[in-house]
């Protein structure tokens, strides 16, 4: 019994292990955080390019959204450029709206650079404007359930501490498919209504990105 629980320990410690470099593999969209409260944040996002596509009401990327995005950043573009995946994926509110939105953050480098048009006609490049968000971090599966589900907690945090959020909410997922649900990285993100008072500057050393 010892011997294992000893392995499962050592396995457990093996994925997670894996998991990290596997994600730290990849440029993760910048932020700055604001304010910390558990798995809440405040942060500050600068302007993001995006990749975008329109996906269907409760697609997750199962309306082929995901490929279509991955094509383009294998190289179906104009420029036949292969374009480096980055985190997290963002996903607009479906539920709220006829169509929600997928995008792949471009790059620092290739936004600088100069991005190449998309090839196919339904893949768009867009800027996520930055911004004041509030933030909640879980792990396991993201889907529409419990996207709403933590975004309803998010909200009510919200009201706790008097801070006016916009009426829509996105998702942001930053890790494989193939992920073990519990080392998952999943977030919702609700965008702040400028009236709200500035809080402090000060960043708070960003852990696990």
């Amino acid at each position: 019994m010892l011997y294992l629980t000893v392995v499962v320990g050592l396995g457990l410690i093996s994925v997670l292990g894996w998991n990290m470099t596997a994600r730290a593999a990849y440029e993760t969209a910048q932020y700055e955080v604001i304010e910390k409260d558990g798995n809440i944040e405040i942060r500050q996002y600068p302007d993001l390019m995006l990749a975008s596509v329109d996906t269907g009401e409760e697609s997750q990327g199962r309306d082929g959204s995901f490929m279509k995005l991955f094509r383009y950043i294998s190289g179906a573009n104009i420029a036949e450029q292969k374009i480096a995946m980055t985190t997290p994926v963002f996903m607009e509110d479906e539920h709220a709206r006829s169509q929600g939105k997928m995008g792949f953050v471009l790059p620092q480098d290739v936004a600088a650079a100069g991005i190449p048009a998309p090839e196919a006609t339904d893949v768009k490049i867009r800027k996520r404007s930055g911004g004041r968000f509030a933030v909640i971090r879980f792990a396991g599966k993201l889907n529409s359930v419990t996207a709403r589900e933590k975004e309803a907690e998010l909200r009510k945090w919200l009201d706790t501490k008097g801070i006016i959020g916009e009426e829509f909410a996105e998702s942001a997922g930053y890790d494989a498919p193939f992920t073990p649900g519990p080392l998952r990285r999943n977030e919702v993100l609700i965008r702040l209504k400028e009236k709200n008072a500035a809080s402090g500057s000060a960043s708070i050393p960003e852990e696990d990105k």
